[in-house]
């Protein structure tokens, strides 16, 4: 392009070549490739002068708007090598989307202000698979299973807490006993969307001596459940932060807390073993710190039997806490 404008601003070859520091016939050669490749003249020469063709004139209005644009990608494209900026894929669950990820959102925008997020709600047992085929960049997730090629750690470890009508008969009690759900139907998702959470509730119930009557609805709309939640009698069991942001979009839900056993949800962060990019190793710092200026893993420290994520979760040792690991 920049062999083009020269010659277009002189209409001369050779003030042209002088201007770029080649010599004449090498000029000549690369504009010949360039009309070549477009597959139309752009200049009529003569013995005498040298002057635009149609074609010519065209691409000398157009050159402007095409260096800023190349100027502005190549630009864009040094920032995005480093991390400071670029899109991010970034998938999460519908319950982290009320706290962890809002906050997290907010963070990235003012630490990576050029940074865009295309942010994807998808439920957990999706995220893993779509980051080992490429889909996404991160995703968050709640108790992932295993996927090879991706690796993952918890974000965010919290409390397990029950959702319910305002009018249901357990609202009234401080706390609820994890066994006096046993009479209740849960309202969950249904297992193939987060395996490992419901496996655990299950495994909990279980431990406490039944096993609770489950009501699932395919792939249902997060509102839609709210909705039930706060004109049914089924209680909902989810991380505290979901609850209590959904108990407070109004005046027909409460969330109380779950105790003996006191569960916990662990909210994971996930991202591609090999070839993250910087801006994903950006995202992920900047998870972290979200994680240790918020306490995010000073979750519950419940027995490891109870976790919610501990498919299958085996009889716990009751005299022994679960210890909280620290995030690196």
């Amino acid at each position: 392009m920049r062999y083009f404008l020269a010659v277009a601003e002189e209409l001369h070859f050779g003030r042209a070549a002088a201007r770029l520091y080649i010599s004449q016939p090498s000029l000549s050669h690369q504009i010949r490739r360039f009309e070549d490749a477009l597959g139309t003249p752009l200049f009529v020469r003569s013995s005498r002068r040298v002057r635009l063709t149609a074609a010519g004139r065209t691409l000398l209005e157009e050159a402007p708007a095409v260096l800023t644009a190349l100027d502005r990608a190549l630009a864009n494209t040094r920032l995005a090598g480093t991390g400071s900026a670029g899109t991010i894929r970034l998938g999460y669950t519908p319950v982290s989307g009320f706290g962890t990820f809002a906050v997290l959102l907010a963070a990235l925008q003012e630490e990576h202000p050029d940074l865009t997020v295309d942010a994807r709600e998808i439920f957990s047992a999706e995220i893993p698979e779509r980051l080992s085929a490429g889909e996404l960049d991160v995703g968050l997730a709640l108790a992932p299973h295993s996927v090879d090629g991706v690796r993952s750690e918890v974000l965010r470890r919290e409390a397990v807490s029950a959702l319910l009508s305002t009018g249901h008969h357990l609202a009234a009690a401080p706390k609820i006993p994890l066994a006096e759900l046993r009479d209740e139907t849960l309202l969950l998702f249904p297992r193939r969307l987060a395996p490992a959470y419901y496996d655990g509730i299950v495994a909990a119930c279980q431990e406490v001596g039944f096993s609770p009557a489950v009501r699932a609805f395919e792939a249902p709309p997060v509102n839609a459940m709210l909705a039930r939640l706060s004109t049914g009698r089924e209680v909902g069991l989810a991380p505290t932060s979901f609850a209590e942001h959904a108990a407070n979009l109004g005046d027909t839900l409460t969330v109380r807390e779950v105790v003996d056993p006191q569960a916990a949800a662990d909210l994971s962060v996930l991202w591609p073993a090999t070839g993250a990019s910087p801006a994903v190793a950006g995202v992920l710092a900047t998870a972290r710190r979200c994680a240790e200026r918020l306490g995010w893993l000073r979750g519950p420290m419940v027995r490891p039997g109870y976790r919610a994520g501990a498919a299958g979760a085996p009889s716990a040792t009751r005299s022994r806490p679960w210890s909280v690991p620290p995030i690196r």
